[in-house]
Protein backbone atom coordinates (compact mmCIF):
# COMPACT_ATOMS: atom_id res chain seq x y z
CA UNK A 1 0.00 0.00 0.00
CA UNK A 2 1.16 3.51 -0.81
CA UNK A 3 0.17 6.70 0.92
CA UNK A 4 -0.97 9.31 -1.57
CA UNK A 5 -1.67 12.87 -0.57
CA UNK A 6 -4.29 14.59 -2.70
CA UNK A 7 -5.59 18.15 -2.74
CA UNK A 8 -8.94 18.81 -4.31
CA UNK A 9 -10.81 22.01 -4.90
CA UNK A 10 -13.04 24.01 -7.15
CA UNK A 11 -14.89 27.29 -7.44
CA UNK A 12 -18.06 26.62 -9.43
CA UNK A 13 -21.29 25.89 -7.62
CA UNK A 14 -21.78 24.51 -4.12
CA UNK A 15 -18.36 23.03 -3.41
CA UNK A 16 -18.81 21.46 0.03
CA UNK A 17 -21.20 18.72 -1.15
CA UNK A 18 -19.02 18.12 -4.23
CA UNK A 19 -15.91 17.75 -2.06
CA UNK A 20 -17.78 15.27 0.15
CA UNK A 21 -18.90 13.34 -2.91
CA UNK A 22 -15.32 13.30 -4.25
CA UNK A 23 -14.10 12.01 -0.90
CA UNK A 24 -16.65 9.17 -1.00
CA UNK A 25 -15.68 8.25 -4.58
CA UNK A 26 -11.98 8.31 -3.67
CA UNK A 27 -12.68 6.06 -0.69
CA UNK A 28 -14.67 3.65 -2.89
CA UNK A 29 -12.41 3.57 -5.95
CA UNK A 30 -8.90 4.57 -4.94
CA UNK A 31 -8.35 3.55 -1.34
CA UNK A 32 -9.14 4.28 2.26
CA UNK A 33 -9.13 7.97 3.15
CA UNK A 34 -7.04 8.03 6.32
CA UNK A 35 -7.08 11.75 7.07
CA UNK A 36 -8.95 14.69 5.63
CA UNK A 37 -8.42 18.37 6.31
CA UNK A 38 -11.07 20.97 6.91
CA UNK A 39 -12.25 22.88 3.85
CA UNK A 40 -10.17 26.00 3.22
CA UNK A 41 -11.26 28.99 1.19
CA UNK A 42 -8.73 30.81 -0.96
CA UNK A 43 -8.57 33.35 -3.75
CA UNK A 44 -8.23 32.10 -7.31
CA UNK A 45 -4.53 31.53 -8.05
CA UNK A 46 -3.08 32.56 -11.41
CA UNK A 47 -6.31 34.02 -12.82
CA UNK A 48 -9.28 36.23 -12.01
CA UNK A 49 -12.13 34.12 -10.68
CA UNK A 50 -14.33 33.29 -7.74
CA UNK A 51 -12.76 32.00 -4.52
CA UNK A 52 -11.90 28.31 -4.29
CA UNK A 53 -12.72 25.77 -1.64
CA UNK A 54 -9.83 23.31 -1.10
CA UNK A 55 -9.29 20.19 0.96
CA UNK A 56 -6.39 17.77 1.42
CA UNK A 57 -6.47 14.07 2.20
CA UNK A 58 -4.17 11.13 2.82
CA UNK A 59 -5.25 7.99 1.01
CA UNK A 60 -3.96 4.43 1.40
CA UNK A 61 -3.96 2.98 -2.13
CA UNK A 62 -2.92 -0.09 -4.09
CA UNK A 63 -2.94 1.88 -7.34
CA UNK A 64 0.30 2.84 -9.08
CA UNK A 65 0.87 6.59 -9.57
CA UNK A 66 -0.32 6.36 -13.18
CA UNK A 67 -3.43 4.36 -12.20
CA UNK A 68 -4.12 6.89 -9.46
CA UNK A 69 -3.95 9.74 -11.98
CA UNK A 70 -6.43 7.94 -14.24
CA UNK A 71 -8.76 7.29 -11.31
CA UNK A 72 -8.77 10.90 -10.05
CA UNK A 73 -9.34 12.20 -13.59
CA UNK A 74 -12.30 9.83 -13.99
CA UNK A 75 -13.76 11.12 -10.71
CA UNK A 76 -13.24 14.71 -11.88
CA UNK A 77 -15.16 13.99 -15.10
CA UNK A 78 -17.95 12.25 -13.18
CA UNK A 79 -18.28 15.29 -10.91
CA UNK A 80 -18.59 17.67 -13.84
CA UNK A 81 -15.07 18.74 -14.77
CA UNK A 82 -14.91 19.68 -18.45
CA UNK A 83 -11.28 20.25 -19.47
CA UNK A 84 -12.34 21.24 -23.00
CA UNK A 85 -14.58 24.03 -21.67
CA UNK A 86 -11.75 25.14 -19.35
CA UNK A 87 -9.37 25.28 -22.34
CA UNK A 88 -11.88 27.45 -24.21
CA UNK A 89 -12.20 29.77 -21.18
CA UNK A 90 -8.41 30.06 -20.95
CA UNK A 91 -8.12 30.79 -24.68
CA UNK A 92 -10.88 33.40 -24.47
CA UNK A 93 -9.44 35.13 -21.39
CA UNK A 94 -5.76 34.68 -22.19
CA UNK A 95 -5.20 33.41 -18.63
CA UNK A 96 -3.26 30.29 -17.66
CA UNK A 97 -6.00 28.85 -15.44
CA UNK A 98 -9.81 28.82 -15.39
CA UNK A 99 -12.65 28.22 -12.97
CA UNK A 100 -13.57 24.59 -12.51
CA UNK A 101 -16.14 22.30 -10.93
CA UNK A 102 -13.48 20.10 -9.32
CA UNK A 103 -9.76 19.58 -9.53
CA UNK A 104 -7.95 16.71 -7.80
CA UNK A 105 -4.16 16.95 -7.71
CA UNK A 106 -1.74 14.27 -6.59
CA UNK A 107 0.72 16.12 -4.35
CA UNK A 108 2.75 13.20 -2.99
CA UNK A 109 2.83 9.48 -3.64
CA UNK A 110 4.89 8.09 -0.77
CA UNK A 111 8.34 9.60 -1.45
CA UNK A 112 8.20 8.99 -5.20
CA UNK A 113 9.91 11.41 -7.55
CA UNK A 114 8.44 11.11 -11.02
CA UNK A 115 8.65 13.32 -14.11
CA UNK A 116 6.63 12.11 -17.09
CA UNK A 117 4.61 14.09 -19.64
CA UNK A 118 1.42 13.21 -17.74
CA UNK A 119 2.51 13.17 -14.11
CA UNK A 120 5.08 14.99 -12.03
CA UNK A 121 5.64 13.98 -8.40
CA UNK A 122 5.80 15.62 -6.01
CA UNK A 123 3.49 18.23 -7.51
CA UNK A 124 5.91 20.78 -9.01
CA UNK A 125 4.11 23.93 -7.82
CA UNK A 126 2.94 22.84 -4.38
CA UNK A 127 5.53 24.95 -2.52
CA UNK A 128 4.24 28.10 -4.29
CA UNK A 129 0.60 27.60 -3.35
CA UNK A 130 -0.72 28.37 0.11
CA UNK A 131 -4.06 26.82 -0.87
CA UNK A 132 -2.16 23.52 -1.05
CA UNK A 133 0.18 24.05 1.91
CA UNK A 134 -2.50 25.25 4.38
CA UNK A 135 -4.61 22.06 4.30
CA UNK A 136 -1.44 19.93 4.04
CA UNK A 137 -0.14 21.51 7.25
CA UNK A 138 -3.28 20.29 8.98
CA UNK A 139 -2.95 16.64 7.93
CA UNK A 140 0.77 16.13 7.24
CA UNK A 141 2.88 19.01 8.64
CA UNK A 142 5.99 16.86 9.08
CA UNK A 143 5.85 15.25 5.61
CA UNK A 144 9.25 15.86 4.01
CA UNK A 145 9.35 16.93 0.37
CA UNK A 146 11.60 14.27 -1.22
CA UNK A 147 13.31 16.76 -3.55
CA UNK A 148 13.42 19.96 -1.48
CA UNK A 149 14.24 18.16 1.77
CA UNK A 150 11.95 20.35 3.88
CA UNK A 151 8.71 19.62 5.68
CA UNK A 152 5.35 20.90 4.52
CA UNK A 153 5.34 23.17 7.57
CA UNK A 154 8.76 24.60 6.64
CA UNK A 155 7.67 25.14 3.03
CA UNK A 156 4.62 27.07 4.19
CA UNK A 157 6.72 29.24 6.53
CA UNK A 158 9.12 29.98 3.65
CA UNK A 159 6.23 30.89 1.34
CA UNK A 160 4.80 33.27 3.94
CA UNK A 161 8.24 34.86 4.47
CA UNK A 162 8.58 35.39 0.70
CA UNK A 163 5.11 36.93 0.49
CA UNK A 164 5.88 39.32 3.36
CA UNK A 165 8.94 40.60 1.47
CA UNK A 166 6.82 41.55 -1.54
Amino acid sequence: MAKAILVMGGNIGDMKPRLRQAQHLINDRIGIVLRCSHVYESEAWGFDGDDFKNQAMVVDTDLSPEELLGAVQAIERELGRDREAEAQDKARSGQRYASRMIDIDIIFYDDAVLDTPDLKLPHPLMQERDFVLAPLCEIAPSKVHPVLGRTVEQLRAELHAQQEKR
